[in-house]
């Protein structure tokens, strides 16, 4: 195998493919990218066994082939290249070894052979449709925040994407709850998705999705089926399993009866979050809210090292209420605030509070409270 490619467009592909590799993993070949030949492409897979990526390059192919090499290794090689550099890659499988050339610059890497490197089984997949990068981009980051990383409720350790039906009818939704706190965002039905299965996305494939959805006017093409789920553009393709196992009735938890409403300036109610939970130290800073006409009163106090209190002028015109959160939680719920203002919805200090952006129903999140 020989073949040519420009530094940028290598370094591109060798990227997404060793962010899917396993740092510490026991079979070596799951350590190694799969690079293949076809006609003027070179293609770059790497797999962990629940999720595989297919990244494509140009390339001039000057011997169609292919092998395997470390894909960490290649991807700090490339890194360290100097820009607009021509690569030269150089299999020889007798030797087990890949020559990686550019300018003065040469290296010569252990290969395995390809035939140990495990491909992905196609599956049949059930719905297939096409949808925005912006809207698939919109869907994750909202939620993804709210991703569970506790391993023995693995059911949420992911973001589950399903048709559900809302106001105005049906719509793709996501949702991520971690039992502290819970996104829920709706997206128009794309065509043809009506007979999706709802599919639970595992945590990492949320992160490594996200590396395709720059370009807001590409058009993603979604698979899915019971087992697993597809994104593809033109360039990549990124195949996962999703998680067996069935998320929770969520619609219970969002209450419908909190009629407390207090609106405020994202920005500036995030800030000053931040600002006094600086004085704590403990990791689960709780921050009391004390509301009252128009005005509402931030304050923390931690004993040990201080206590510390900020004013914001609110639209709040209810009965006074005390109320305390998670200060790493209602920053991460204002931080997905796009609009200026956020509107939370409350009922009494130990119950659920809602939180929105202005009027806009699509997008809502869910934080349990904290005694303080």
């Amino acid at each position: 195998m020989k073949l040519s490619v420009e530094r940028g467009y290598l370094l591109k592909a060798i990227s997404q493919a060793q962010s899917v590799v396993e740092r510490r993993n026991t079979i070596p070949i799951l350590s190694n990218v799969l690079i293949e030949t076809d006609g003027d492409t070179a293609k770059f897979r790497a797999t962990d066994l629940d999720i595989e990526v297919v990244d494509k390059a140009p390339a001039q192919v000057e011997q169609p082939g292919s092998t395997t090499v470390s894909a960490i290794t290649l991807h700090e090689i490339v890194r360290k290249l100097p820009d607009g550099a021509l690569v030269t890659l150089t299999g020889d499988s007798d030797k087990g070894r890949l020559t990686v050339e550019a300018g003065r610059s040469n290296f010569s890497l252990a290969t395995l052979p390809k035939e140990d490197f495990p491909i992905m089984a196609s599956s049949e997949y059930s719905s297939n449709f096409s949808a925005k990068a912006s809207t698939l981009r919109r869907l994750f980051d909202k939620s993804k925040f709210a991703v569970s990383t506790e391993e023995t409720r693995y059911y949420l350790n992911g973001v589950y994407m399903h048709i559900a039906t809302s106001d105005g009818g049906e719509v793709l939704r996501c949702v991520a709850t971690d039992g502290h706190r819970l996104a829920r965002i709706d997206s128009d039905l794309p065509e043809g998705a009506s007979d999706m299965p709802g599919v639970i996305v595992p945590r990492k494939t949320v992160g490594e999705l996200r590396k395709l959805l720059d370009d807001d006017e590409l058009n993603i093409a979604v698979s899915v089926s019971e087992t697993k789920i597809r994104f593809a553009t033109p360039e990549i393709i990124l195949t996962s399993k999703v998680i067996d196992g069935t998320f929770p009735d969520y619609t219970r938890v969002i209450p419908s009866e909190n009629i407390k409403r207090l609106e405020v300036d994202a920005s500036d109610f995030a800030k000053a979050v931040d600002r006094v939970a600086t004085v704590s130290s403990e990791r689960s800073r709780a921050v009391k809210l004390s509301l009252d006409e128009d005005r509402l009163i931030l304050s923390v106090n931690a004993p040990d090292s201080g206590a510390a209190e900020e004013e914001l002028a609110v639209a709040y015109g209810d009965e006074p209420l005390e109320i305390g959160f998670n200060a790493k939680y209602l920053l991460e719920i204002a931080s997905q605030v796009d609009r200026e203002n956020a509107v939370f919805l409350f009922n009494s200090s130990g119950d659920p509070t809602l939180m929105r952006e202005g009027n806009d129903t699509s997008a809502v999140y869910v934080v349990m409270p904290m005694r303080v």
